[in-house]
């Protein structure tokens, strides 16, 4: 999948750059010590995978020792217990968001216990901080950094090639980087700590993917590419001899030293026009094999060729499984069975349609078997069954027709590798996740290997939106690449992503302040709409209709009542509709771009924010008005939220180090806002369940306070925080969404840019626990009620239902508890705006921690989707604790 997230320089805090090369980095300070947190629990959502993973690396002394690198997510390490990945660099923090792009793996098979990582995402100006070495002497729990006087490009094109770090199997003191962007090679001698670079190494690469993309994304020199140890040449305690370079030119693809790196030469002999992707050695028979391509991938690739080199001899070898003619795609994955020599695995990873291909060969590559193989056209036959049921959305709800297949056996498939302990068992990953196989064998004895997902831990999405509704699924997901999800519980990977449409990125999404079962998404999509809508909390989904012009799914609001919606889409102005999106009308008064929300009351409110002016609507997204508020911030990087209960209450985080940055808050609809001066920075707002007793819903906010960035949260309107994460959670930028629970008090779903969607629960049971967040359990407030109870939606066995109870009394009331009886057997499946209990025929629906308060004159709401059978007879009385109210 497309792995081009981009941050905006305004969300990336400047990271000083090195100047000049000096001849050895050391390692940087401890950081400042942290705000106190309080004691949270922090796990993904389930979705397992979701990302390009390039990179698989096992540990070649100890047993069942196995990494995995992404390209935007960090690193992880192989449970083999529970059969799960357990993530690695969760400490990168916020102003060193680069480093959660790991462009190369090491583990030292000397010393299992130490293993390296070298981190950093874009080499342009993307990413403002410089690329690092990570390494660690305990698998991966802690980490120390050094520092490097150049970018690197864990999600920049080549990120597949590799391994590009490397450890000396014989003197495990000496490491070896290959750099992107002339930077050349590079070599530690003391365990990572120091670098300096190889002076006399002849070729600092030279291939760009487009010369011509300004950019510079895709005009980076993609440089030296991966570094290759014989360890038949050293002894225990001795440098190894004998080192193999890729690099990244066409002519000059292979460099060797046999002087421990002193001096270095051009493989004499070697194949031309092709990239090397992988060099990987056998030294029990003095054979390298390597894997070509036309490209440096992941995404491109036309032809390819496999080779063998005979280390003693100097012969090179075309060992390729087809001619070149009939490729139209680049080798990359390349792996050998270190239990049974001669036994070779390659993958045709840029082999789009209809199915990446793997080869085999027990020979040494003299001949070879396809994983799968065409009968006769379209028709194939595998070698291999897929069981992807605890990964099912990994079918993407598609239906092709033969020669596709769903699922893929994969794409991107630069990773490739067999367990050195165990011939049966081989990982490979693709764009979306980590296939394995634990009987591989039967590949060789005519029967079929299973292929599963093996994945679980490893969460690589990138968050663009989060919503968590008062009623159905607690959350709803906006995702890049796969879409989105709707997540009924967190602890289980839901059956399929968002379809009809599937985006290729979700960019914004929202549901019905009063009507959570109204949902709106939009996204991108190479043709078709950039608009779908749910009548069901997001179960199911149909497209609407796009305005002209637009190019890309921008952002969306949908009124209180879902009875209309505004749109902000990438390509063209902002637009309304009412009803579900099949005509748009253009929006006056509003720029292009903006940022737009909706009143979680007032249904024909709307608001939109762009380049430090906010707007407002009144009359259904039509037209909108310029606020007379200022000192907001300047620039785009803004995210807003209208509170739900509460008309007009808009809450707006976001800004620049170089301008106005922090959170503000309007109370009387974005006329004006008001600044909170305790929070230095602040880039999200979201809301939670009220803590015991409080009056006002929780605020959670990735913001910087008090000096220090992380995720914050009040139950006092903004006048305090307490910093809820700690050192070792910070997940990189987390800058896109954050939203609360409102049926559980403390929890917090966090937006990550690689690391999937984290929610934290707290154990601070004197806020309200799990069940916090009301009033008294049974508040009785005095004076006169009115209850209109209506019937919005009917339907075979079901039906959904709005209740309205207005306060006619001459007093305010704290807290309400509304109490009636069904006489058709009716009962309550979901209620929201409110906390129920349902006994026999009997239903109590109190207020939650954010609408008790009604004031004389004024009313609340509350809705509810049920059963019925036989009729469905509206209840004949409602009680207010102990007083009777009419009814409407």
């Amino acid at each position: 999948m497309r792995r081009t997230r981009v941050l905006t320089a305004a969300l990336a805090l400047a990271a000083g750059l090195l100047a000049g090369a000096p001849p050895a980095l050391a390692a940087d300070s401890a950081p400042p010590a942290p705000l106190a947190a309080e004691s949270y629990t922090w796990k993904n959502a389930r979705i397992d995978g979701g990302g390009f993973v390039p990179g698989i690396v096992f540990n070649r002394k100890e047993k069942n020792l196995a990494y995995a690198r992404t390209d935007i997510g960090g690193a992880y390490r192989w449970q083999q217990s529970s059969k799960t990945w357990t993530p690695l660099l969760d400490s990168v923090g916020w102003e060193k968001w680069g480093h959660t792009g790991v462009v190369s793996l090491a583990s030292d098979s000397v010393d299992p216990n130490r293993v390296y990582a070298a981190v950093g995402t874009y080499t342009n100006s993307w990413d403002p901080g410089n690329g690092a070495v990570m390494r660690s002497a305990d698998r991966g729990a802690s980490w120390q950094r050094t520092d490097l006087p150049f970018k690197l490009g864990g999600n920049m094109p080549g990120r597949g090639m590799g391994e590009r770090l490397a450890v000396d199997p014989n003197r495990n003191s000496v490491l070896y980087l290959g750099a992107p962007s002339g930077k050349g090679l590079w070599r530690s001698t003391d365990s990572g700590v120091t670098w300096s670079q190889v002076a006399n190494f002849p070729n600092v690469g030279n291939y760009v993917q487009d010369p011509s993309d300004t950019s510079g994304y895709a005009s980076d020199n993609q440089g030296i590419v991966w570094v290759t140890f014989d360890e038949s040449t050293g002894t225990s305690g001795s440098t190894t001899k004998t080192i193999y370079v890729g690099v990244a030119d066409t002519a000059n693809a292979v460099y060797r030293s046999t002087d421990a790196g002193a001096t270095w030469s051009r493989l004499a002999g070697q194949p031309t026009g092709y990239l090397a992707h992988k060099g990987v050695l056998d030294a029990v028979n003095g054979q390298l094999y390597l894997a070509y391509s036309d490209k440096g991938g992941p995404y491109d690739g036309g032809k390819g060729r496999l080779y063998r080199y005979t280390t003693a001899t100097g012969t090179w070898t075309d060992i390729s499984p087809v001619a070149e003619a009939d490729t139209y795609y680049g080798f990359s994955g390349l792996t050998l069975d270190r239990q049974r020599p001669g036994t070779v695995m390659a993958t045709a990873y840029s082999s789009w349609w209809p199915d990446t291909q793997i080869f085999r060969s027990t020979d040494s590559g003299g001949t070879w078997t396809k994983a799968w193989d065409y009968t006769s056209y379209p028709n194939r036959e595998n070698r291999y069954t897929m069981d992807v049921s605890s990964s099912p959305w990994l079918t993407w709800g598609a239906n092709p027709s033969p020669p596709e297949q769903t699922p893929k056996l994969g794409w991107m498939t630069e990773s490739l590798e067999i367990d050195p302990f165990d011939s049966d068992r081989m990982m490979y990953g693709t764009g979306a996740t980590v296939y394995g196989t634990e009987n591989l064998t039967a590949w060789d004895s005519g029967g079929k290997f299973t292929v599963k997902p093996m994945v679980r831990g490893l969460e690589e999405t990138a968050v663009n939106d989060l919503a968590s509704p008062p009623a159905g699924a607690p959350l709803l997901s906006a995702l890049g690449d796969i879409g989105g999800f709707r997540h009924t519980d967190l602890d289980k990977v839901p059956s399929m992503m968002f379809t009809s449409p599937n985006f290729t990125t979700t960019t914004s999404l929202d549901f019905a302040g009063t009507d959570p079962n109204t949902v709106v998404r939009t996204g991108n999509l190479d043709s078709g709409p950039h608009v779908a809508f749910s009548t069901d909390n997001g179960a199911n989904w149909f497209a609407g209709t796009d305005p002209s012009g637009v190019s890309g799914g921008g952002t969306v609001a949908a009124a209180a009542d879902g009875s209309r919606f505004v749109w902000s889409p990438a390509g063209a102005g902002v637009h309304h509709t009412t009803g579900f999106g099949t005509s748009w009308s253009a929006s006056s008064g509003i720029p292009a771009g903006a940022v737009v929300e909706s009143d979680r009351v007032d249904a024909k409110t709307f608001y939109g924010f762009k380049s430090g002016r906010f707007y407002v609507s009144s009359d259904g997204g039509a037209t909108f008005t310029a606020s007379p508020a200022t000192g907001l911030p300047s620039g785009d990087s803004v995210r807003f939220q209208a509170l739900p209960g509460t008309k007009g209450d808009i809450w707006l985080a976001g800004g620049a180090s170089d301008g106005a940055y922090g959170l503000w808050h309007s109370t009387d609809g974005g006329a004006s806002f008001t600044k909170l001066s305790g929070v230095e920075q602040a880039d999200t707002i979201g809301f939670g369940k009220a803590a015991a007793g409080a009056s006002y819903q929780t605020l959670y906010t990735s913001a910087k306070i008090a000096g220090v960035r992380g995720i914050f949260r009040s139950t006092d309107k903004g006048a305090s925080w307490t910093r809820i994460n700690d050192d070792a959670h910070q997940w990189g930028w987390t800058g896109a969404a954050i939203t609360g629970d409102p049926r559980v008090y403390g929890r917090v779903y966090v937006s990550t840019n690689g690391r999937g969607v984290i929610y934290g629960d707290t154990s601070d049971a004197g806020g309200g626990g799990d069940g916090g967040g009301g009033t008294d359990p049974t508040p009785s407030p005095t004076g006169a009620c009115a209850v209109t109870y209506t019937v919005t939606n009917q339907w075979a066995g079901g039906f959904q239902a709005d209740v309205k109870l207005t306060n006619t009394g001459t007093s305010a009331w704290s807290g309400w508890s509304l109490n009636w009886a069904f006489t058709g057997g009716q009962t309550v499946s979901q209620l929201w705006n409110a906390e129920y209990t349902q006994s026999g025929a009997s239903v109590t629906a109190k207020n939650t921690g954010w609408n008790g308060t009604v004031a004389a004159g004024s009313s609340v709401g509350f809705g509810f989707t049920g059963g019925w059978s036989g009729t469905n007879a509206k209840p004949a009385a409602f009680r207010l604790g102990e007083q009777t109210c009419a009814v409407n």
